[in-house]
């Protein structure tokens, strides 16, 4: 297929790249998050009214939304966390987050790299289920839920 893009008249070169992550660029990185693309987790999600504990450790998980959506302001110092100038130790979430799972999981940049997203930030809604399996059956074939398949979400 390149080859005969490159073989086209207004085009003058065909650049195949590869893109390869590390564990570097995954959310939250760190040194306490040596996660791999295919070894996730464990992950707890924010909800609405949900109480963490912070800690320098865990603040990498954080910081992003309770700065950036939640507008707090968040600083340290040596292992003390400050919200707002005020010392704390707990933070109680605003509004509920979602993890985001590209369609291609293999070759998808999602909540893996960029993190949680705020639900004010969701705008479509999902409308039907293409594709279904079940849990359990050795066979794949005997998997699928044929009945779930092209059905509507309701």
């Amino acid at each position: 297929m390149f080859y005969a893009i490159g073989k086209m008249k207004d085009v003058s070169s065909v650049n195949i790249l590869s893109i390869q992550y590390s564990t570097n660029t995954l959310f939250p990185g760190g040194e306490y998050f040596l996660w791999s693309k295919d070894n996730y987790g464990p992950i707890v999600i924010p909800k609405k009214q949900m109480t963490v504990h912070l800690s320098i450790d865990s603040l990498a998980l954080y910081s992003r939304i309770i700065e950036t959506y939640e507008h707090r302001t968040l600083a340290t110092h040596g292992d003390s966390i400050f919200i707002d100038g005020q010392y704390g130790t707990h933070y109680t979430f605003k509004m509920n987050y979602y993890f985001m799972m590209g369609d291609n999981r293999d070759n998808s940049e999602d909540s893996r790299y960029w993190g949680f997203v705020p639900e004010d930030h969701i705008i479509g809604r999902a409308s039907i289920i293409l594709f279904s399996i079940k849990e359990g059956a050795s066979l794949f074939w005997k998997r699928i839920n044929c009945h779930r398949i092209f059905s509507i979400v309701k």
